[in-house]
């Protein structure tokens, strides 16, 4: 849904979550940050929905949906923490990865002596 509300209307997007966008390269860098990597971890995600099998499916998509707050974290400390709507985004993201996690299945055991 975000990659999708990025690439209608780039500005709105970039104004929302406080990002200037000016000439070819800062359009290009906010597609590729902001509809290219959500498509793939969308795409992750369908992935491992259909592969149960291969946990570390999840977990990818775990830390692509953790990697935001992350850095978010990082920034706080050296210049604070978000403010409004950027805010509830990194709970959300926040909230996702971590139930990403807990409800990862077990691992199967290669090899059972």
């Amino acid at each position: 849904m975000a990659a999708l509300a990025a690439l209608l209307d780039p500005d709105r997007v970039a104004r929302a979550t406080g990002e200037f966008l000016v000439g070819v390269n800062g359009y290009s860098q906010f597609y590729a940050s902001y509809v290219g990597v959500r498509l793939a971890t969308a795409a992750l995600a369908y992935m491992a929905a259909g592969r149960r099998d291969q946990p570390v499916l999840g977990d990818l998509t775990a830390m692509f949906l953790l990697a935001p707050p992350a850095g978010r974290l990082v920034a706080a400390f050296a210049i604070g923490l978000p403010k409004g709507f950027l805010l509830a985004v990194c709970g959300v993201e926040l909230l996702a990865g971590l139930a990403l996690l807990a409800l990862r299945p077990p691992a199967k055991p290669v090899l059972s002596p």
